[in-house]
């Protein structure tokens, strides 16, 4: 379906595509093994004429890419392919393969005791339930061998496999590594600590012995630097198996320990903002890949909140064309899930992301359909980007499985927006405006009111639509203008608490100011 009457214009333009790609924006945040996916799709952009680079220059990216990785026979596929079939192989590569395979063992053996526990389930269930499944009890057994140089070896091993390729292998080893440091709820058995005595005899044993961990990030104690590289490293191998599901939890165990490092003042505010703008970048592949439906809306929740934010606007303003797009996508499904206050909540999403706009300095077609529209009111300059819109989109390697919904949410879009400024709308003015002729326009706009209970009607016999009163019920009034009250009451307790500090502190130095003259009186 046709999204505006000049899209042969931005078909026909394939320099546009080449022009809104953000892949070198975003590669600065991205771990290596991430940039494979990206430049795959470049590389079928390419084969279809959509894009103008050159599937050489790709592939030659792709070949430094690899350099520091242990990749090292897909290395030389790709070298071939840059330099012909034929060429002979650097000896440079040939010394980093036969590397490989000696680190390869090396690790290994070094880690050989661990590896061997860890898939003993029984044994590892046994030391689990004594409370002997950690680094400082297992390294003190002498049954099983095992010292720290022997763990520090699993978890230099889970990320060779990973630098090999071998993502699922890391996955499952940085588990076992995070496991360590971890402590679960324990699942208690039927009848077990019901034959404590009636004053609750040996209640705190079991209440020291069930202390767990952080829930929000895989059950950790604690957390410090280190850990949190390897929740980064955990989150980089389920993005790259694809398991959604669990890279969305290892999203937000990465988010978590963000956050307490930096309230317990281990990293810089500077690093901690930094650390959010990587996982902004990473999260993109979690949200826009989410079948549950919710991503979308957690990703709007994540990047507008205060210190997200504050990434967006000031490393990374790029990130406004997911965060825009993810607005117009979830935005009436936001609104139906808020009933009767439907409206209110549109426009809510729409002024917040406004104002995130105006604090960004970036824009493309997504980003310009947008201010066209919401805040110039210009129609036929929304149109006009939106004809670009298609081609940004189908382009994007985020973006381009959502360009047919974008693109029909968009049309939703301009539509309720000319009907906010126009009382009575002609079919065929309304057709031209969303590139349909007027029989098509009455059945979409039909559809419309039934599934988006737009409050409108159409005059068969006057050939338009004539919209409603469009009234605010007094619910939604009250709940739009009590929706940020709690913020509000906040910052007014805040600026309560300094003016009487202000007041303490005057009232003290008069104290002390009265007190040395009267001493210097006498």
């Amino acid at each position: 379906m046709t999204a505006t009457t000049d899209s042969s214009t931005a078909a026909s333009d394939t320099g546009d595509a080449a022009t809104y790609d953000l892949t070198p924006l975003i590669s600065p945040y991205l771990d290596l093994h991430m940039m494979f996916p990206l430049l795959e799709y470049i590389d079928s952009l390419i084969s279809t004429g959509t894009i103008s680079y050159s599937s050489l220059d790709v592939a030659q990216a792709r070949l430094e890419l690899l350099k520091p990785t242990h990749m090292v026979d897909y290395a030389m596929d790709i070298y071939r392919e840059v330099h012909g079939v034929d060429a002979s192989i650097p000896q440079e590569m040939e010394d980093q393969k036969a590397g490989v395979f000696q680190e390869l063992e090396e690790l290994r053996e070094g880690q050989m005791k661990f590896d061997d526990l860890c898939r003993s389930e029984e044994t590892r269930a046994s030391l689990v339930n004594n409370n002997q499944w950690n680094v400082k009890s297992l390294t003190s057994m002498a049954t099983y061998e095992i010292t720290p140089e022997t763990i520090a070896a699993y978890y230099k091993f889970a990320k060779f496999n990973f630098d090999c390729g071998d993502y699922q292998q890391g996955r499952n080893m940085l588990e076992n590594y995070i496991s360590l440091h971890a402590s679960p709820p324990k699942q208690r058995k039927d009848g077990e600590g019901d034959d404590e005595d009636e004053y609750g005899a040996g209640s705190k044993a079991n209440a020291e012995e069930e202390k767990t961990g952080n829930p929000n990030m895989y059950y950790l104690t604690s957390i410090d630097v280190p850990l949190l590289q390897v929740l980064w490293g955990k989150l980089s191998c389920e993005i790259l198996v694809e398991d959604w599901e669990e890279a969305s939890i290892a999203l937000n165990a990465v988010k978590t320990a963000i956050e307490s490092l930096a309230t317990s003042h281990k990293i810089t505010a500077l690093e901690a903002l930094h650390q959010r703008t990587w996982l902004l970048h990473w999260s993109l592949f979690v949200f826009w890949n989410d079948a549950s439906g919710k991503g979308l809306e957690s990703m709007v929740e994540l990047f507008t909140s205060e210190k997200y934010l504050q990434a967006v606007t000031t490393h990374a303003p790029h990130l406004l064309r997911y965060l825009t797009a993810a607005v117009l996508l979830c935005k009436r499904r936001a609104a139906k899930k808020a009933g009767s206050n439907s409206n209110a909540e549109g426009r809510r999403l729409l002024r917040d992301l406004v104002k995130v706009m105006q604090q960004c300095e970036y824009s493309d077609p997504i980003v310009e359909f947008v201010d066209k529209l919401s805040v110039k009111f210009d129609f036929e300059a929304a149109q006009s980007q939106l004809a670009r819109c298609e081609t940004v989109l189908s382009s994007d390697f985020f973006l381009c499985k959502q360009t047919e919904l974008f693109m029909e949410e968009a049309r939703i879009f301009v539509f309720e927006n000319y009907c906010r400024i126009h009382h009575k709308i002609d079919l065929t003015t309304l057709g031209e405006k969303l590139a349909m002729d007027r029989d098509r326009a009455e059945r979409w706009i039909v559809d419309l009111i039934r599934n988006a209970l737009l409050d409108a009607k159409i005059d068969s016999e006057e050939g338009c639509v004539v919209m409603g009163t469009g009234s605010t019920s007094v619910y939604e009034q009250v709940m739009e203008k009590t929706n940020e009250l709690t913020a509000r009451s906040g910052g007014l307790v805040v600026n309560l608490r300094g003016y009487q500090n202000d007041i303490r502190r005057e009232k003290v130095r008069k104290e002390r100011q009265a007190k040395e003259t009267m001493e210097a009186e006498y």
